[in-house]
């Protein structure tokens, strides 16, 4: 399946931003979704996830509180309050067989989007 993310751009501190990633020409099905993020100088990092039901979701304690996730039948979104600038970062929507927050479980990758946060 491919991935396309959209929706990142530069965003004071306190903002909101709603990522997007779509499913190119077809629907995500039964696909088990997820969010990671790369920081400048860090490995990638899970931040959220949902099951292809939407029924069950995760997040990591940074996100916590801030961020949600959801999907429809082609798309899945992440939106993101009260933004802090560590959470800058460029955003990896992604696609798994199986409901995991390890991204070697994660079969197809969008491109990413940047997402700056000002201070």
């Amino acid at each position: 399946v491919q991935l396309q993310a959209s929706g990142g751009g530069l965003v004071q501190a306190g903002g909101s931003l709603r990522l997007s990633c779509a499913a190119r020409g077809r629907t995500l099905g039964s696909w088990n979704m997820g969010w990671f993020r790369q920081a400048p100088g860090k490995e990638r990092e899970f931040a959220t996830g949902i099951s292809w039901s939407g029924g069950h979701t995760n997040y990591a304690d940074s996100v916590k509180g801030r961020f949600t996730i959801s999907r429809d039948i082609d798309t899945v979104y992440l939106q993101m309050n009260s933004l802090k600038p560590e959470d800058t970062a460029v955003y990896y929507c992604a696609a798994a067989r199986r409901y995991s927050y390890l991204a070697d479980e994660y079969d197809y990758w969008g491109q990413g989007t940047l997402v700056t946060v000002s201070s």
